[in-house]
């Protein structure tokens, strides 16, 4: 009789003797995807698995199984994102771990808010040139497409490569922005961060970048460099065919004028007319 009453003993106390709870609950949230961790207790049995209950601080009290997250193993992480529907309101997570004779107290989160707790990633970016701008385009994630109702906005810096010179502008949360009086052909590199006026939690995106316009390639310079060159050697040209014209001119009536002044001498001695200009013929050689 005392041998079966020390077995029932010891199995009532293996029965009620708990698991280990699980620690360090916490809740994460990026893009408004919400995800829960913990780590199995000191000396949790191998084959235990943990179980995930809610609540919300509207409804104290009340807490309700995650169906997803109910036979999870150790460190598997626990997708809160259906369960947590409204980004306004406080929520709480429990952890309980479980084998099929033993249970382990829960262990409870901290309080989580949805909307002031997630980092807001960066939008997908695409940039382009329009001439003396530049046109983004923004890919809005499927679970941000709730916070463009919530205040949110974009910022964009816009970094001049070549010579870093930059300036930010925050403009409305929408798909589509032209970015306006930049220096045409000039490379700018655009990084856009989503901000709001419930959360400054964020993660800026890589830098994007492009041409205002395109820049003029190699070969339309060497074209243009040639083209000057031709023109400046065909105006160098031209002026010394000018001056050494002139220099020939001058040379060619210095030598023909002395026989032009001796024709007409002749003419006045013989009775000949008189050119246009000469008034008398009576002039002689000596007085010339």
């Amino acid at each position: 009789m005392g041998l079966w009453m020390l077995l029932l003993l010891l199995l009532h106390l293996g029965v009620c003797v708990s698991l280990p709870a699980p620690s360090n609950v916490s809740i994460s949230s990026f893009n408004m995807e919400h995800t829960l961790r913990f780590l199995p207790g000191l000396d949790t049995p191998s084959d235990a698995h943990f179980a995930v209950q809610t609540s919300s601080l509207r409804r104290r009290n009340v807490w309700r199984p995650v169906a997803a997250c109910s036979q999870l193993t150790a460190r598997q992480p626990c997708n809160l994102t259906r369960a947590f529907k409204d980004p306004l309101v406080h929520y709480q997570a429990r952890v309980q771990a479980f084998t099929a004779t033993q249970t382990s107290p829960w262990t409870v989160s901290g309080q989580f808010q949805p909307l002031t707790d997630t980092v807001l990633g960066p939008p997908e970016v695409s940039v382009s040139g329009c001439g003396n701008c530049l046109l983004l385009r923004i890919g809005v994630p499927t679970t941000l497409g709730r916070l463009k109702d919530l205040h949110s906005q974009l910022v964009l810096r816009v970094q001049r490569t070549r010579d870093g010179v930059q300036f930010t502008m925050s403009v409305p949360y929408e798909e589509e922005h032209v970015i306006g009086y930049l220096q045409p052909g000039v490379e700018y590199c655009v990084k856009v961060f989503v901000t709001s006026f419930f959360n400054t939690k964020h993660v800026s995106s890589q830098p994007h970048c492009a041409f205002t316009s395109p820049p003029p390639s190699r070969s339309s310079l060497y074209v243009v460099f040639s083209l000057l060159a031709a023109f400046c050697a065909l105006g160098f040209l031209v002026t010394g065919l000018g001056i050494y014209g002139g220099q020939l001119s001058f040379e060619l009536l210095r030598q023909r004028l002395p026989k032009t002044l001796s024709y007409i001498l002749l003419q006045c001695q013989t009775g000949g007319c008189a050119p246009v200009g000469l008034s008398d013929c009576s002039f002689t050689e000596e007085q010339l």
